[in-house]
């Protein structure tokens, strides 16, 4: 599967930052929980966020051959003062130009250690443009604000959650990847009905006795979701409801509830 540009994801994981920025100095409390990661509150969210960028920048700069230990990475934490938005806003501008110079002077083929098997930098700016994407959606949904995506983030992203889905399933004895095998028959189809054919935006996910194989194009399937490319995106990582407006289950609904229900690791 095409990845998009290692430039693209950079300048992605900047918007993004300025975006979470945006909703740590919105107003909104610090405090709330986040309803899509209830065990945090919102300013624990933008902590572990922000602290998986900088642990991603100390990897790249130090062109890690071995996992670093996140108590080794100065101010991976965030900083000292809770409830200080200003403070918070500021670690993050400096995560963010931090992270984002190492994986641009890195570029994508720097060999740095990661956990899903592809060793490079350009996994890193990969995984790390998707991993802030989901979770400025939680922010967002926690300071009740609105939230868009550019289209071809949205659809990398459910790529990408694919791809995961598909390396727990080849590489770690994982009981919820184990039972997503289950044979003929069983098939789900994400349809993104505001999108032009030129990004292809569908895909069939089938759900085999050997594993997880899916392609995009469409296809038939036991279960359909349609809907808006983001809203399915959203859906698809759990941030969304099913039964959210917009937001169209053709099919065995449970299926579709079957596998949000396992592939929740990652």
């Amino acid at each position: 599967m095409t990845t998009l540009a290692h430039d693209r994801y950079c300048d992605e994981i900047a918007h993004q930052i300025g975006q979470l920025r945006a909703v740590v100095t919105s107003g909104a409390e610090l405090s709330a929980t986040v309803p899509t990661c209830p065990d945090w509150s919102l300013e624990q969210l933008v902590r572990h966020t922000g602290g998986a960028l900088r642990w991603v920048d100390a990897l790249v700069r130090a062109r890690a051959e071995e996992d670093i230990d996140e108590d080794l990475i100065p101010l991976c934490e965030g900083p000292e003062t809770q409830g200080d938005a200003a403070a918070l806003d500021a670690w993050l501008a400096e995560t963010g130009e931090l992270v984002v110079g190492a994986l641009r002077e890195a570029g994508p083929d720097t060999k740095v250690w990661a956990w899903a098997g592809i060793h490079t930098s350009g996994f890193w700016a990969r995984r790390m443009a998707h991993e802030i994407t989901v979770h400025r959606a939680d922010a967002t949904l926690a300071a009740g604000l609105p939230y868009e995506v550019a289209a071809d983030i949205a659809a990398d992203a459910i790529d990408e959650w694919l791809q995961i889905v598909e390396f727990v399933q080849r590489t770690q004895p994982h009981d919820a990847a184990s039972e997503l095998r289950r044979g003929p028959g069983h098939s789900i189809h994400l349809h993104a009905t505001d999108s032009g054919p030129e990004l292809n935006a569908e895909w069939l996910v089938e759900l085999t006795e050997s594993g997880v194989v899916w392609r995009r194009g469409h296809e038939k399937a036991t279960v359909a979701l349609r809907g808006p490319l983001t809203d399915v995106m959203l859906a698809f990582y759990r941030r969304l409801p099913l039964d959210s407006p917009g937001l169209e289950i053709l099919g065995e609904r449970e299926l579709l509830e079957f596998w949000l229900r396992r592939a929740t690791f990652g």
